[in-house]
């Protein structure tokens, strides 16, 4: 399945084909844990055709409930009402949304701001880059091939977001940098498979990953985390910790100073020196519990000059990451 799934996300990066339109029902699962920190804020979603974004429709429905200042969207060089119009428009357009003026509390077509950029409304144009300056919070699902790029955007311009990626995003230096750092972390919805809706000429290879409703296709993929700067309840909730270490069970590195858990669930409660865990740790990762060190390869490429992951018995160990427990 990961191999799958990385052929298909290497494709989207050679194609720049990152049309994965996210489902409403996967939104409203990750936004209601967030209620509180919309309130008289401006939200941009800016990887979004405005008109049939699921996405602006939340927060188009919701501007009241939420209590929101100001909605902003702006899409690719999409001017068409098909979901997927191949990007050919001259230009693309921005809309805006202020709220409910007639009593209804529902977003009307006349409420709604229609405004044309003279550019393609790439994320990373001039005049997208002057309404995310205007913007409190930053929701969307950004392009895959261009995650990196779009979170140094975000944190350049010190925005509160919360966007979707996938997990292995958290291997990369620059975002586990930013990890590390407590500058971003993940969401509440993590880990599981989602459906995405993508255009008809869409290859996917694994017929398991296809489905096709009311004439629309749609791809699933599976480890979607969200990625966030807004905080949570679930981030400050402590890992329960029930095992004892013991050295048969939790080796030591060849390669590094750490002993290595396989997962999650067995770190052990009384070890006080580095632990080696699965990428999977970040998600339940409490920075008040644990302090996160590093990763492997760049870990091992500073001590040993020479860049590998972590190895036991002279085998590679998948991505782990190097934590201390804080408390004891």
């Amino acid at each position: 399945m990961a191999k799958s799934l990385n052929n298909n996300l290497k494709k989207a990066k050679a194609g720049k084909n990152d049309e994965f339109y996210t489902e409403l029902t996967d939104i409203e699962k990750e936004l209601r844990h967030y209620k509180d920190h919309f309130k008289g804020k401006t939200v941009f979603c800016n990887c979004d055709d405005p008109r049939i974004s699921n996405f602006f429709h939340y927060f188009s429905h919701k501007f009241e409930d939420l209590e929101l200042k100001r909605l902003i969207t702006t899409c690719y060089k999409n001017q068409e009402r098909d979901l997927f119009s191949k990007h050919k428009s001259e230009s693309a357009i921005w809309l805006e949304y202020n709220g409910d003026k007639n009593g209804d509390r529902v977003p009307n077509p006349e409420e709604i701001g229609i405004h044309k950029l003279k550019g393609d409304g790439d994320f990373r144009s001039q005049e997208s880059i002057d309404l995310l300056t205007q913007a409190d919070i930053i929701v969307t699902n950004p392009p895959f091939s261009l995650f990196r790029e779009y979170v140094a955007q975000l944190i350049e311009h010190d925005k509160k977001f919360l966007i979707i990626g996938n997990q292995n995003n958290l291997t990369y230096k620059e975002i586990f940098k930013l990890v590390k750092e407590n500058k971003i972390w993940t969401g509440v919805d993590n880990g599981g498979t989602k459906w995405f809706k993508v255009p008809d000429h869409y290859d996917i290879q694994t017929e398991t990953r296809i489905k096709t409703v009311d004439g629309q296709k749609y791809f699933s993929m599976g480890s979607v985390y969200w990625f966030t700067n807004l905080d949570t309840r679930k981030r400050h909730e402590d890992l329960i910790l029930y095992k004892t270490y013991n050295q048969s069970e939790y080796p030591t590195y060849d390669n590094y100073d750490a002993i290595n858990v396989n997962k999650v669930a067995d770190i052990p409660m009384d070890y006080k020196g580095l632990m080696g865990v699965p990428i999977t740790f970040i998600d339940k990762y409490n920075p008040d519990q644990f302090e996160i060190l590093g990763i492997d390869r760049v870990l091992v490429e500073e001590a040993t000059g020479k860049v590998s992951r972590f190895r036991i018995d002279n085998k590679e160990i998948y991505a782990r990451v190097i934590i201390r427990n804080k408390r004891i």
